[in-house]
């Protein structure tokens, strides 16, 4: 029986199939922007030509295949949603503009507010009032919310937000308006606050609601058009989508709750690094993922990840929980260009999977990263994926040219000149996510994988002093891979209102065992074995605006001084943060918050001693820029094996992703087969 992964990304669909025995074979193809169940069928062909069978028959003896989708990012990114309508409370209609009173850079007096996905005239006031403790003040009015669903009917809305005032503590109103929805407007998609996001706070919790019924038709569409293919296949087993927190649920949850899916593919990718932590015992990794279109950074400290429920895509914000990852506009087709001033710009523009760079030859002619790797040598263009997509190495050069040309620099210089600005752009991400929150890099291994990231990672890592690379052999698909290590997730979360400041040992008790026994029911529907709970809090000091989330998995809720320790929980984690804690400052516990977790086992291939002689040969060599034009060995990475080391300047090729090894880097290859690099 198969295990399969797959992976969407902006130029490539990764797909990785593993079986009992832990035997993994992995296939790209190119993305389909337009419909991409398109490439993923076209991926599981190519699947399945390697594995000697045909499409079908892989699929009849597949158990699971887990799903990693950008179609909500890209709904988001290109403006390509439902047409949303939002009903909320009379008089605030408008939070959505008034946002926090905030701007992203509250020094820029020029910078424009971000556009709403909703308009004003699509906005709804409805007659109706909750107090602050939930209790009915204003009862719904059925004439103000008829005039509402008529105002929606006539402004040809495809979907609707409901989001009324306190109603995570009390939903009678929107319930009773939904129902209504649904009667008088049937075929709407609707998504309603105390579902999405049960929890305090209006402004988080209305345009999270809104990009929920933004994307979620179009999350839906594309999953079950998806089953469709798939079943018509002869694909028996179930599908499960990868979610932003990391875990995996099936195509119903996933199509309610799509805000949630906004980083699915690169939540593949932590799932991934956290398996790679464990599996090699480095418990401080630094992810760095870059594909074609984007490079996707974390943290993996002490063996965890961070969880943060503070998201923003392209203006929005989302406050369901999700991984904390850094999205950079910077990949293999990120295009080169000059401006005005005669400056050299590397991104954000990318040329994407169509028509791609130059080299690829589908009628792109802008100069990418690509391109210059190329005319440095680090890409043989004959050899590209294994040979089945020859690059033109001409029209990378042509490309390159017109960029040399606009600088009065030479080709060389040029190309060289690209490689170091998309190097420094990658290491100032690295930088957001370690040293401006007071990391240290140097103390982290740089985890290398993406199909891209080979090339640039020596000199990303260099630029940050971090000594020590991991390439692992799924490097080019490990976010496929990673998809398959991840549990089953289910989370809830739910606001405290007490009547005083301090929350009571009784009621911690009474409100996680409610939220844990809805969690574990609702994962029990989907899957039958052991389910494990965890919990966390965010909390604050009084005169605070923000929270912060503290981990409480370990603590026992019976102990007579919970409250306590779930305090100087909160104390400690502060000071980890802001290096201060103010214990003599009262402790607001706002949002409790539990995931009910089931754990997949991983399948892991049985690994050996590392006992192979230390010397190996190269497959041949070639022209490369190391500084200078030199003549370079070519190693296969299919011929390493545990044990065998060397020396750079070198290049290291698989089919799907190269490796440069600088002059002084050593390689070792791990017991796993996976490269172990040394800066020198």
């Amino acid at each position: 029986m198969f295990r399969i992964g797959v992976d969407v990304g902006g130029t490539y669909t990764d797909l990785v199939a593993t079986d009992e025995t832990g035997r993994t074979i992995f296939a790209k193809s190119p993305s389909t922007p337009a419909d991409q169940s398109l490439g993923v069928m076209a991926g599981l062909e190519e699947l399945a030509r390697r594995l000697g069978v045909t499409r079908a028959e892989m699929l009849a003896t597949t158990e699971r295949l887990v799903h990693g989708t950008t179609v909500a990012t890209n709904a988001l990114l290109e403006r390509k949603g439902a047409k949303v309508a939002l009903l909320t409370t009379e008089g605030h209609r408008d939070i959505i503009e008034m946002r926090e009173g905030l701007k992203p850079d509250r020094y820029d007096l020029r910078s424009p507010p971000p556009e709403p996905l909703v308009p004003r005239e699509r906005r709804f006031g409805v007659r109706e009032r909750l107090k602050a403790s939930g209790e009915v003040l204003t009862p719904l009015d059925a004439g103000s919310l008829g005039e509402a669903i008529a105002a929606v009917r006539k402004s040809g809305a495809t979907s609707v937000a409901v989001c009324f005032l306190h109603s995570y503590l009390n939903p009678v109103h929107e319930r009773a308006a939904v129902e209504r929805l649904t009667k008088e407007l049937p075929g709407i998609s609707v998504s309603r606050s105390s579902d999405v996001l049960p929890q305090i706070k209006e402004y988080e919790r209305v345009s999270t609601t809104i990009v929920n019924a933004y994307v979620e038709p179009v999350v839906r569409r594309y999953l079950t058009n998806l089953e469709a293919r798939l079943t018509e296949a002869g694909f028996k087993g179930s599908l499960f989508i990868v979610l932003s927190h990391g875990g995996m649920a099936p195509v119903e949850e996933a199509s309610r709750l799509a805000a949630g899916t906004v980083l699915s593919g690169p939540a593949g990718g932590i799932s991934g690094s956290r398996r790679c932590a464990v599996l090699l015992g480095i418990p401080d990794l630094v992810p760095f993922d870059m594909g074609g279109t984007s490079t996707d950074i974390s943290l993996i400290s002490d063996g965890q990840v961070s969880l943060s429920a503070d998201g923003m895509l392209a203006g929005q914000r989302i406050a369901l929980r999700s991984l904390d990852i850094a999205s950079i506009a910077a990949g293999g087709g990120s295009i080169a260009s000059v401006d005005s001033s005669g400056t050299l710009r590397v991104g954000p523009e990318s040329a994407g999977s169509v028509p791609g760079p130059a080299c690829y030859g589908n009628g792109g002619t802008a100069a990418t990263v690509t391109d210059a790797n190329v005319v440095l040598g680090y890409l043989d263009a004959a050899a590209f994926m294994g040979g089945a997509r020859p690059l033109d190495r001409a029209a990378a050069e042509a490309a390159v040219d017109r960029i040399a040309a606009s600088l009065e620099l030479s080709r060389l210089e040029a190309a060289a000149g690209i490689h170091k600005m998309i190097n420094l752009t990658m290491a100032d991400g690295i930088r957001l996510m370690t040293l401006r929150r007071g990391v240290d890099p140097r103390k982290f291994a740089l985890l290398s994988f993406g199909g891209a990231a080979g090339l640039h990672a020596a000199e990303v890592a260099r630029e940050l002093e971090i000594k020590r690379i991991i390439v692992p052999t799924v490097a080019s698909v490990l976010s496929a891979w990673g998809m398959l290590t991840s549990d089953l997730r289910y989370e809830l979360s739910r606001t405290h209102y007490g009547a005083g400041p301090r929350i009571s040992a009784g009621e911690v008790r009474e409100l996680f065992a409610e939220l844990e026994q809805q969690a574990a029911g609702r994962l029990r529907s989907w899957f039958n074995g052991p389910v494990s709970i965890e919990r966390s809090a965010e909390m604050r000091y009084g005169e605070q605006v923000f929270e912060i989330d503290v981990s409480l998995t370990d603590l026992d809720l019976a102990a007579p001084d919970i409250v306590e320790q779930i305090e100087d929980r909160f104390h400690r984690r502060h000071e980890e943060l802001y290096t201060y804690a103010s214990r003599g400052q009262e402790v607001v516990f706002v949002n409790a918050r539990v995931a009910a977790v089931g754990a997949v086992a991983p399948i892991d291939r049985d690994t050996g001693s590392a006992t192979s002689s230390g010397a190996c040969s190269p497959r041949t060599t070639r022209q490369a820029f190391f500084g200078a034009w030199r003549e370079v060995p070519v190693y296969s990475l299919d011929a390493l094996e545990p044990g065998h080391s060397l020396a750079g300047p070198a290049i290291i090729e698989a089919e799907t992703t190269t490796v440069l090894v600088d002059s002084g880097d050593r390689v070792t290859v791990n017991a796993l087969g996976w490269l172990d690099i040394r800066l020198r």
